[in-house]
């Protein structure tokens, strides 16, 4: 079976350039425009170093954790990402650099951001307020209150009300082939992949930001060639590359979100490590699917991307097979297919504790690109919603596990430590010496992702860290 990708597809659609500026065609939803001109230079200075995830043409969100002036407890705020520092939003609105301006500045979330589209008409403000050429906020006298160091910045959920609801797909045609071929060698995949997005409802609560210890789940198990389970630690810890999706807008119950202004219900992407518990996941998963081989714990980034700053970076949906279905009408439009996917490089590493204790750097196990996906973002959201499922502001789609055709672009332990015929598997070598077929106790894994086009400057969407901790019988 071979699968193809594309380029983005040309359009007629007006977009505004800045004179000199390359000349991408974009989603309709989503215009490149002057904030996404490369020539854009800050005056914090390591927002224009052609490495950092976070140049001005970025400015994504997250919501840091400052300990309270008496020490008791602590509170949140939303910050900017520029650079190497962080822009305290709050403070920023509650200044008087903004005084005459008649936008909406009274908000205390992103959940409030995202509402009516706000970010959308403030983002072009913030960031000509961090122009090199804009003194505004680089002289006023509370820049050292509003703009502060992101190292050793603790954050939270992005969300301050907490994520809603919560829903894991398996968009991956390479994925789902290379997971299908283990079990049923002769029916890789099975009839309905190719026609419906497949998706299972995942658990909101038990979603952790970055940096949160992950423990080792307890479960039932079956032993190869035993017929009875057995309640243990899990023994097939693995970890999931993803990337998810926030929803900014939702719908009515009974009523439907089209193809058509899908993109217009999102709000931005980030990183997601949806930790598997293999060995319960064999037991469990028929007749009904993942369970508690899923529920224990999903890690994500910290920073909200915003479609806004991914527009360079779309690029047409994945080029089916001639043999392949066309999706039904209801997932398909000319802008879905020629401006649904997203060119994003994500990338798995793993680090032991021995590695860590000895100063090595964590080694990568998988390297490979969004723009595989065999379903696109809006189909899963228009999917998702197609029976009158009342999607709401905050809910958040992950895509699956993401891995490409190539060697080494496996998204997961499973399918890296796989040789590809029978059972046989090679292990993962660490420099230390130590190998893993799964996780071991001890093991931080970090996933990243970046968006890099010529004519555009690079972005990215950091970093999303998790560490196995023992299990707890």
């Amino acid at each position: 079976m071979s699968h193809g990708t594309r380029d983005t597809a040309c359009s007629d659609i007006a977009v505004r350039y800045p004179a000199g500026m390359s000349k991408q065609p974009s989603h309709p939803s989503y215009p490149i425009d002057e904030t996404h001109d490369p020539k854009l230079e800050s005056w914090v200075e390591s927002a224009n170093d052609p490495s950092t995830d976070f140049p001005i043409q970025n400015l994504p969100l997250a919501m840091r954790l400052t300990e309270a002036d008496d020490g008791d407890g602590f509170w949140a705020g939303i910050v900017v990402a520029v650079g190497d520092e962080l822009l305290d939003l709050n403070l920023l609105a509650a200044s008087d650099i903004f005084d005459d301006d008649d936008d909406d500045w009274d908000f205390m979330s992103i959940e409030d951001l995202m509402a009516d589209g706000l970010w959308s008409r403030l983002r072009p403000k913030v960031q000509r307020l961090l122009r090199k050429d804009d003194k505004r906020l680089r002289d006023h006298r509370e820049r050292g209150r509003i703009m502060s160091p992101a190292e050793g910045a603790v954050f939270a959920l992005p969300l301050l009300t907490g994520i809603g609801d919560y829903t894991d797909f398996y968009a991956s045609i390479y994925h789902a082939t290379n997971v299908g071929s283990m079990f049923r060698p002769e029916n890789p995949l099975l009839p309905n992949y190719k026609w419906i997005p497949i998706g299972y409802h995942g658990r909101a609560s038990s979603i952790v930001a970055s940096g949160a210890e992950v423990r080792r789940p307890m479960g039932q198990t079956v032993a190869d060639g035993e017929s009875e389970p057995k309640y243990g630690a899990c023994k097939r810890l693995d970890y999931e590359l993803e990337v998810g999706a926030f929803i900014a807008r939702g719908n009515e119950q009974g009523e439907v979100i089209p193809i058509g202004e899908a993109e217009e219900h999102l709000f931005g992407v980030c990183l997601v490590n949806d930790w598997s518990a293999r060995d319960m996941q064999k037991w469990e998963y028929q007749p009904l699917g993942p369970f508690l081989a899923k529920s224990f714990a999903t890690t994500i980034s910290p920073f909200i991307v915003t479609m806004e700053a991914l527009a360079p970076f779309r690029c047409g949906a994945f080029v089916r097979d001639k043999d392949d279905p066309k999706p039904l009408a209801y997932l398909r439009s000319d802008a879905n297919e020629k401006f649904g996917g997203i060119d994003m490089q994500v990338e798995a590493l793993i680090s032991s504790k021995q590695m860590r204790d000895k100063g090595m750097e964590p080694v990568r196990v998988s390297r490979t690109s969004f723009r595989h996906m065999y379903w696109t973002i809006a189909q899963m959201l228009t999917h998702h919603a197609s029976n009158g499922c009342n999607m709401q502001a905050g809910d958040l789609i992950a895509s699956g596990t993401v891995s490409g055709p190539g060697a080494g672009e496996a998204g997961c332990l499973l399918e890296a430590t796989w040789k590809g015929a029978g059972k046989d598997r090679e292990p993962i070598k660490l420099p230390t010496g130590e190998t893993r077929f799964f996780l071991a106790d001890g093991d931080e894994v970090t996933l990243r992702g970046w968006c890099e086009r010529e004519g555009f400057r690079r972005i990215g969407l950091g970093e999303c860290r998790g560490v196995v901790t023992p299990a707890k019988g």
